[in-house]
């Protein structure tokens, strides 16, 4: 599998590089939030032997290779609602979600360090 950007996703990440230096898109995890795992996303300024390298629309999408089982298959899409933008996950390993969207679980709980 991989990891997938919406032509909105895309288009933001697109934007963000043409400001700052960057590779592409890095999407991880971090252990947080009442349901025990966060979205983490930054630009990648670099990869690593331990990184995956995906491509989508013209665009490198960076994983750390120990996140993957938690996040390999996820679509991510950028939303603007109202006053609010901000990247959105559909992950089809995601089990529950806590009631503000902060964080979530999954049926197997990798170790991510």
């Amino acid at each position: 599998m991989a990891i997938t950007l919406t032509k909105n996703a895309a288009d933001h990440v697109r934007h963000y590089l043409e400001k700052e230096p960057g590779l592409g898109l890095r999407v991880g995890v971090k252990r947080t939030g009442c349901s025990g795992w966060a979205y983490v996303v930054e630009l990648a300024d670099e990869v690593t032997d331990s990184d995956c390298v995906y491509e989508d629309q013209g665009l490198k999408i960076v994983v750390a290779e120990n996140a993957l089982e938690i996040i390999d298959g996820t679509e991510v899409d950028f939303v603007s609602a109202g006053l609010n933008r901000n990247f959105v996950f559909k992950n089809p390993n995601a089990g529950a979600e806590c009631g503000c969207g902060e964080s979530f679980s999954v049926a197997t709980d990798a170790a991510v360090e």
